[in-house]
């Protein structure tokens, strides 16, 4: 088991350090960022007086080697825009975007294990096609579509719920919901699938021949091993809806790290876009790595892979 987390370790701290890079190097793809930050109407003085004020006279492998070296420190920098501690802005709008992708990531797993397993359990009956349905409707439906529809119907006509901001629990309902629409047909597909699978196998018919309950059979045994696949993807659907949260913090007016990714890229304010990226890429390699270590406790045979 040691071996196996040293591997995933290795594997986690390349794609962080690859992510760095890319999030360094975008930001200065873009364009000479002291014209960005002094604006169209600058001189050149006020630009060359900017480039020397940010460090961004020195060569680029200096800047990121600089900017690598303070990241690890927690060190993130100073926002242009916002002239604050970029790790203070990120802190700061960090609990909203957890809130909205841990309450999209219940809500799809509340929809979707149920639906897989009845779906695996009515296999080729009408029940399971409208699921499948369900499935490709909601895979291909815009969240900022669904967004708007539900913040007319729930939230304009019926006054349900609030329509923007994050003042209480009610706020994350319609945004969790459009949240988990991402997720439900992907993991509805897997525990369809997983549990297919596992109710055609040999240990099934056996625990079937002792007299096992239909829902022993059902969520003890055959759930286990079909919840391998939906665990890991669970938890890459959750560093998706956090990284991919920005429109719907847009559409609900949630000020979260989205939404303070948004407005960065506006303002050219790039320590916060990149750090922003970085601290994303981060959750979601830990994510992965929860998954994987999860998989191997569930089916040790994954520990040799």
């Amino acid at each position: 088991m040691l071996q196996f987390i040293v591997r995933r370790l290795i594997v986690a701290l390349l794609v962080t350090a690859t992510v760095m890079t890319l999030a360094f190097a975008m930001t200065r793809l873009s364009g000479d960022l002291a014209i960005s930050i002094a604006g169209p109407g600058a001189t050149a003085d006020d630009i060359a007086t900017i480039r020397k004020a940010y460090g961004l006279d020195r060569p680029l492998l200096v800047q990121f080697f600089d900017w690598v070296g303070r990241a690890l420190t927690g060190d993130l920098g100073d926002s242009y825009f916002f002239k604050t501690r970029v790790a203070t802005l990120i802190g700061d709008r960090m609990p909203v975007t957890l809130t909205l992708g841990i309450t999209g990531l219940l809500i799809a797993l509340f929809v979707s294990l149920p639906l897989g397993i009845l779906a695996a359990v009515r296999e080729g009956t009408g029940f399971d096609r409208t699921v499948t349905m369900i499935t490709l409707v909601g895979q291909a439906m815009p969240a900022f579509w669904l967004g708007l529809t539900l913040m007319i119907v729930f939230g304009l006509e019926l006054g349900w719920l609030p329509i923007s901001g994050a003042d209480s629990w009610q706020s994350f309902v319609m945004p969790g919901v459009v949240l988990a629409f991402s997720a439900i047909p992907a993991l509805t597909r897997l525990t369809r699938a997983g549990m297919i699978q596992a109710l055609a196998s040999d240990y099934i018919r056996t625990a079937r021949a002792k007299g096992l309950s239909r829902a022993s059979i059902l969520l003890k045994h055959a759930l286990r091993n079909a919840a391998i696949p939906v665990v890991a993807i669970a938890a890459v659907q959750l560093g998706f809806m956090l990284g991919g949260s920005i429109v719907i913090e847009q559409v609900f007016a949630l000020h979260g790290v989205g939404f303070l990714a948004w407005e960065s890229i506006q303002k050219n304010d790039f320590p916060v876009v990149q750090s922003v990226v970085l601290v994303l890429a981060v959750i979601y390699v830990a994510l992965t790595m929860l998954a994987d270590m999860l998989n191997a406790v569930l089916d040790p045979r994954l520990r040799s892979a």
